[in-house]
């Protein structure tokens, strides 16, 4: 018979070796933690087993994809998506635990607090940040939409009052490689879901990305680094348009004037 209070955290993963053995450490807790792993190049399969996950090779089928499958690989009553930059303080640990006894709902938002290069941000639009993580399995589900895939629920959502810190952005390189590959990722997902492209539209979400940022949700309030978030989220919203025009519109070589142009 099912123990109706098991919990297994499931971990999505690729070359995360400096995270992932905190990461799992933080969830020994639960009756299992479940790394799936999408073709990692550095040490990161070998460390999550080490710290006690059992660890699962698959391909990339999309990030929400990638949890949804997760989750259908446990047996337990109770799942919770992790990221390998997530850790789930004592604190949370405690409330999880005691929350998935009362029985009182199916699954749980989370209050996360996340940093950017060293510096907890307090404003900015990202806190408050309350995210569906915690769910009953039978009723727990996932999004596919690039970045803003989510966990959903077919039941009774409560909230949690202890937080999950993210160390969402530990240095500049990390700002750079991520700008990249979340605003690839946002323009092949926009693009597939018919957004419409253009120079006009990458000025204005580009300038109000910033205004939004730094302004109305008081990025300013997180000094210097709050400046930085804010033109970090123009140069996301920026790029995403126009990698949008381009996946519409491909760039061709030009001809210069010495190979035959004008």
């Amino acid at each position: 018979m099912q123990n109706p209070h098991s919990l297994t955290v499931v971990i999505v993963a690729k070359n995360e070796e400096t995270n992932i053995a905190e990461c799992v450490a933080s969830a020994a807790f639960a009756d299992a933690v479940l790394v799936l792993d999408s073709g990692s190049t550095d040490a990161t399969a070998s460390r999550a087993a080490a710290a006690g996950a059992r660890v699962v090779q698959t391909d990339w089928p999309g990030y929400g994809s990638q949890v949804a499958r997760g989750f259908g690989m446990t047996d337990t009553a109770w799942v919770m998506s992790l990221d390998a930059d997530e850790r789930i303080t004592p604190r949370l640990r405690d409330e999880i635990l005691a929350s998935t006894r009362a029985a009182q709902f199916d699954g749980f938002r989370i209050p996360r607090i996340s940093e950017f290069c060293g510096k907890v941000i307090h404003h900015s639009g990202w806190k408050p940040d309350h995210t569906l993580r915690l769910g009953r399995r039978d009723k727990s589900g996932f999004t596919d939409h690039f970045l803003h895939a989510h966990m959903t629920l077919n039941g009774v959502v409560g909230d949690l009052k202890s937080s999950l810190i993210h160390y969402s952005y530990p240095n500049v390189a990390n700002v750079l490689e991520k700008l990249d590959r979340y605003s690839t990722g946002a323009a092949r997902d926009m693009q597939t879901r018919g957004k419409q492209d253009g120079v006009g539209r990458v000025v204005v979400h580009g300038v109000f990305a910033f205004l939004r940022s730094y302004v109305l949700r008081r990025g300013f309030l997180d000094g210097s680094h709050g400046l930085m978030l804010a033109i970090y989220n123009a140069e996301y919203a920026y790029y995403k348009y126009i990698k949008l025009m381009f996946l519409a519109h491909p760039p061709k070589r030009p001809v210069f004037p010495d190979e035959g142009g004008q």
